[in-house]
């Protein structure tokens, strides 16, 4: 093994480790803005809202690696598939981190609103099937698996029934009440920010499958064979 291609691959390794360091601290901050939400926590949510420069921070790390790596490597086949689709998925790490603020700013609303609306129980499920999902993904991504890949592709649907079921409870405490509209808003953008998460975990899968197999699937049309 050459010195060149020994460094290329300690590099690919060391993008690897910084792509599930951005995909734990992500999932964190998801479950922290949820759990915000739940206890009531003000502090929570600001910690959340304040760390986001962290993703954000380490978006531009790992994609500077990235582009270094296309440009002065000129890697081929599965490390060429790797590295384009890498830059995506911390793209879609990103847009996690800003669900999980915007679940976050939507608790410090509810917390200043005088009629409160108990989450519903399935809520905390809906979180941790999202952030399950998510950290599937990422191991996928990083690993080539592809099955695996197809396995948190075919979870989402599972999530969206939630977040239907969600929808469809909450508008009738609404109806029901007029003064449960603005809290009862608020827990349909928390749901909603949640079912995002569980497609951008989606996203990661597919970009795992297209790794693996070096092909493009389409979540929904994707019938699990080869």
């Amino acid at each position: 093994m050459t010195d060149g291609f020994r460094h290329f691959h300690d590099q690919l390794g060391t993008l690897k480790q910084r792509l599930l360091a951005m995909s734990a601290r992500a999932e964190e901050l998801v479950e922290l803005a949820v759990d915000a939400l739940l206890t009531s926590d003000v502090g929570k949510a600001q910690a959340v809202i304040e760390a986001d420069r962290d993703i954000d921070r380490m978006e531009l790390e790992v994609e500077q690696l990235a582009v270094e790596l296309l440009a002065l490597q000129q890697p081929m086949a599965r490390d060429l598939r790797f590295l384009i689709a890498a830059i995506k998925v911390t793209s879609d790490l990103e847009r996690v981190g800003d669900h999980a603020v915007n679940i976050a700013q939507s608790s410090l609303r509810l917390h200043a609103l005088s009629t409160r609306v108990t989450p519903e129980p399935s809520m905390a499920e809906m979180a941790r099937r999202a952030r399950a999902m998510l950290a599937d993904a990422l191991d996928a991504f990083v690993r080539a698996d592809g099955a695996l890949g197809r396995d948190v592709c075919g979870r989402d649907d599972a999530v969206d029934a939630m977040h239907d079921s969600l929808f469809r409870v909450l508008l009738t405490h609404m109806m029901a009440d007029p003064r449960t509209i603005n809290p009862g808003l608020e827990l349909l953008l928390v749901s909603r920010n949640l079912e995002r998460v569980a497609d951008l975990a989606t996203n990661i899968g597919e970009d795992a499958v297209f790794l693996a197999e070096g092909k493009q699937i389409k979540h929904h049309a994707e019938d699990g064979t080869p």
